[in-house]
């Protein structure tokens, strides 16, 4: 797939944000016959806790496979969207559009009949999709929703500065495996979509946690086109969800128990109300310790709109990585 970066397209280039996309593409993953280890410790926390919610539905609307259901997957120019805003979106769609979407998706298999009862039921199927995806985001995604707005957010400043430092092209030119650029062309490598050329005018890019590793590519409506892509530091979203630092190892014995525990949950950028509302600690507390742990060089901060977000430093990871050692037994005599 090839698409020219024409003047306007360049310059109506912006990002998305997708809370459905991330619900769509971990169910996507559930469905897969692996999961990569990146996103293991993710389901290790969330596998007993979906035992009452329908993924046979859900896995059956978005399938691991070739296609992707593009109702799930409409993006957001504001930070600010929320999973609500999504489906109430969502819920005024049409059913035929849901059909159509849902009859390409799995075409050349055979339709799952939870699917063909869901699309029958018209508006009724519609609603009940919607209920059954936000019971799913209450108990997969919310919990760790802002430990992942930290690495999208990071992703977004990454390439801002990527393209302050080579210009606008610079901007796309490390955004998958499956993307090239050349001479002011934009070459997709998706050998299952028509080999064709598109002129667009307007191209949104939406960086992702869980479609890792996969890319996603929306071109249905004309002139516009979307790319949902794996954001940098993916892994670091999972860092440290099950494994407090423990009172009697030597990184609680050195800082304390709760800055310790604090220090290890930095290892994607937080804020002070992130990591208050992670830990069940109050933000004024929250705030001492973290800037005990900035005076003594092991976390950095900076503003990030109206947050001020925190991160380790060199030296806290080396400390955490040698601590980890220890107390698995790996450190030599």
């Amino acid at each position: 797939m090839r698409f020219k970066l024409s003047v306007d397209l360049l310059g109506n280039t912006r990002f998305g944000y997708s809370p459905l996309a991330e619900v769509a593409s971990s169910v996507r993953l559930l469905g897969s016959p692996q999961i990569g280890h990146i996103h293991q410790p993710w389901l290790r926390e969330v596998r007993s806790s979906l035992a009452d919610i329908d993924l046979a539905l859900l896995c059956g609307v978005a399938p691991p496979g070739r296609w992707a259901p593009s109702f799930l997957f409409t993006p957001s120019s504001s930070p600010q969207t929320t999973i609500e805003d999504q489906l109430r979106g969502l819920g005024e769609l049409s059913p035929e559009l849901i059909r159509d979407e849902l009859t390409t998706v799995w075409s050349g298999r055979d339709v799952p009949r939870c699917v063909q009862d869901l699309v029958a039921a018209g508006q009724s199927g519609t609603r009940r999709l919607v209920d059954l995806i936000w019971e799913y985001w209450q108990i997969a995604i919310e919990p760790y929703w802002p430990r992942m707005c930290a690495v999208l957010e990071d992703e977004v400043a990454y390439r801002a500065s990527q393209t302050l430092a080579g210009g606008l092209f610079a901007l796309l030119a490390d955004l998958h495996p499956e993307v090239s650029l050349d001479a002011g062309t934009l070459n997709i490598d998706k050998p299952h979509h028509v080999d064709a050329t598109y002129v667009g005018a307007e191209l949104t890019l939406i960086p992702s946690v869980f479609v890792w590793p996969n890319l996603i590519v929306d071109h249905e409506r004309d002139g516009t086109f979307s790319l949902t892509y794996a954001a940098r530091g993916v892994g670091r979203v999972w860092e440290g969800i099950s494994c407090p630092a423990r009172q009697e190892d030597g990184l609680s014995a050195l800082l304390g128990r709760t800055r310790a525990t604090i220090l290890a949950r930095l290892t994607v950028p937080l804020s002070t109300t992130q990591l208050a509302r992670e830990l069940g600690l109050s933000p004024g507390s929250v705030s001492q310790h973290l800037s005990i742990l900035r005076d003594s060089g092991m976390a950095v901060s900076w503003r990030s709109g109206r947050s001020v977000l925190y991160h380790q430093t060199p030296l806290a990871e080396s400390l955490i990585a040698a601590n980890s050692m220890q107390v698995t037994g790996q450190g030599s005599a």
